[in-house]
């Protein structure tokens, strides 16, 4: 199965969620973000992220959050999972509940991986019932329950919940010699790379980590050089006031047309677009 094409940019307008369940052919037609919040929790099964220039494996019970405009991509590796997603914006949570929640406003400015501890995974599910539930039979009262139970999901994970500090990191990852792969990359994006220079860094021939990336990841070994360079040139956009030709160059483009296009092709907007939304 695979998914219908859409924009790269996703947004919303209140709080929504949704419950599916993914196995190895769901396929997603390439890196998205979103304009809003997301919140994804693993009911059952497992799924790995890429995002934040690191590859993340998620199993039953783990949360991750991710902020607005952070170009991420979710691979099926085993199945079937079962996951939830919710999408909500900055207005949806209140200050009186952000103030209660691990690192306060840090908590939405960040990803992070939190872990409903075993066990004790009913009162969170409770709570993403009552999301769906609304979800599924919408009337006048719907947006405003939504948020509520938004609020009420946060403060249960709030008090249940094992949270890591910082960003997530390296997190229950498996693979190994591939985040080993992904590290070589992040720390070296602005130079050119090639698949033999990640091949020697990880201890692998060129084809063998080729086909070892795509099966682990789910994207091509360049795509990925490209989906770590775009990610550092958006946050450049928004942190600097560079040119664009400038920062291109710095995240290791050589052409600022194929920059450009690229970052269209990955965000659904332009890099001069992009910087007047943020």
């Amino acid at each position: 199965m695979t998914a219908k094409p859409r924009s790269p940019v996703h947004g919303t307008d209140g709080v929504h969620a949704e419950k599916r369940q993914r196995d190895p052919s769901f396929v997603m037609q390439g890196h998205h973000c979103h304009s809003c919040y997301e919140l994804f929790y693993v009911h059952s099964g497992e799924c790995r992220f890429l995002i934040d220039d690191a590859i993340h494996d998620l199993r039953a019970g783990d949360f991750i959050l991710i902020p607005p405009m952070v170009l991420h991509y979710t691979r099926y590796i085993t199945g079937p999972c079962v996951r939830s997603v919710l999408l909500f914006r900055r207005e949806d949570v209140t200050e009186d509940v952000l103030r209660r929640l691990p690192r306060a406003e840090r908590f939405l400015a960040e990803t992070s991986i939190f872990q409903v501890p075993e066990g004790a995974a009913a009162p969170v599910e409770r709570c993403l019932d009552g999301l769906l539930a609304e979800e599924r039979t919408p009337d006048a009262l719907s947006p405003a329950l939504r948020i509520c139970l938004l609020q009420q999901l946060l403060l249960t994970c709030a008090r249940l919940c094992v949270f890591h500090p910082g960003t997530a990191g390296d997190i229950r990852t498996d693979d190994r010699q591939i985040l080993l792969a992904a590290h070589f990359i992040s720390e070296n994006y602005m130079h050119p790379i090639t698949t033999g220079d990640v091949a020697r860094a990880v201890g692998f021939s060129p084809n063998h980590l080729s086909r070892r990336f795509r099966r682990s990841a789910g994207i091509g070994l360049h795509e990925y050089v490209v989906f770590v360079r775009l990610h550092h040139a958006a946050q450049e956009l928004i942190a600097t006031g560079d040119t664009i030709t400038d920062i291109a160059l710095r995240c290791g483009f050589s052409d600022s047309n194929y920059f450009k296009d690229s970052f269209k092709k990955k965000y659904g907007v332009t890099p001069r677009d992009y910087r007047k939304m943020s």
